[in-house]
């Protein structure tokens, strides 16, 4: 298997953050390193915010009057950065500890500043696995948004992402999105070489309509799949791709749905497409996004 999708050195990073989603993705991220027996990581970035207040106020005020504003408000920002980083700490010590407790996961915790895409890409050599929520603690939830981190991510990286849910459960079952492409071919190769569904329920869904060459390709995947110890419940459905794995998600009982995240059909669509934006927005499980 390539080395592109798996590293079997590599870590398993998880970017956590102050949202909702934190224990979440902290929780598959231990799962995930458990499987894998691979080292843990949480990440904490730090983003410089770029509002210049003193560029606001500054300009009606006489020479003396702006260069006490500016000095105060430098000392203001220095007491925002360090109570963010007094907040980040505290966040990636309670996480650890939650894991420690919870999980028996021994977690190595960093913070950083800068963008969050940046320092994934600074890290991927050494990475097995990425593990984000789907929002951030910026998102817009009422509208149904992504964070914008994970768009810019799944862009940027090439190693697998999972994307945790809001709340973590445990995972018996899973469901590979498949339709004979390059990208799908990729994701069940993976499933197969990797431990980290081994053992697990399997599901092969092809939606589409039911031809020749869906049902050889299908029974590729099969075979891969029997090869590798599953046993494989194989489907053919005709149907919009967003309705109809969100639906069989939720029918079926599935805890984690693996993809492609990119390409030309339309399981496989770009990160802001259609197809793969409303599966994540729709999907209430983790999803194991592949390149």
């Amino acid at each position: 298997m390539s080395s592109v999708l798996i590293n079997e050195g590599g870590r398993v990073l998880a970017a956590v953050d102050a949202s909702i989603y934190a224990r979440s993705v902290a929780e598959l991220a231990a799962w995930a390193a458990h499987r894998l027996q691979a080292p843990l990581e949480l990440l904490r970035t730090l983003e410089r915010d770029h509002h210049n207040i003193g560029s606001d106020l500054s300009g009606s005020l006489s020479l003396g009057g702006q260069e006490e504003l500016l000095a105060k408000l430098t000392e203001l920002d220095e007491q925002r950065g360090k109570l963010a980083q007094e907040h980040s700490r505290i966040l990636l010590s309670e996480l650890q500890q939650f894991l420690s407790q919870r999980c028996s996961v021994q977690a190595q915790v960093r913070q950083r500043h800068g963008e969050l895409v940046d320092a994934l890409l600074e890290s991927e050599s050494g990475v097995r696995l990425f593990v984000l929520g789907k929002r951030g603690e910026h998102a817009d939830f009422a509208k149904g948004h992504l964070g914008s981190n994970l768009e810019r991510v799944m862009r940027s990286v090439h190693r697998p992402v999972l994307v945790a849910a809001r709340s973590f459960r445990p995972i018996t079952r899973f469901m590979i999105a498949y339709d004979g492409s390059a990208t799908t071919r990729k994701c069940v190769e993976m499933v197969c070489a990797s431990p980290l569904l081994r053992g697990l329920q399997c599901a092969l869904l092809h939606v589409g309509e039911p031809s020749a060459h869906a049902a050889q390709s299908m029974q590729w995947a099969e075979q891969q799949l029997i090869s590798a110890g599953f046993q494989p419940l194989v489907q053919v459905t005709a149907g919009a791709p967003e309705q109809v794995l969100a639906a069989q998600v939720k029918d079926r009982q599935i805890d984690l749905l693996v993809m492609g995240a990119y390409g030309h059909s339309k399981i496989r669509s770009l990160i802001v497409g259609s197809t793969t934006t409303q599966v994540l927005r729709s999907c209430l499980v983790p999803v194991l996004l592949l390149r």
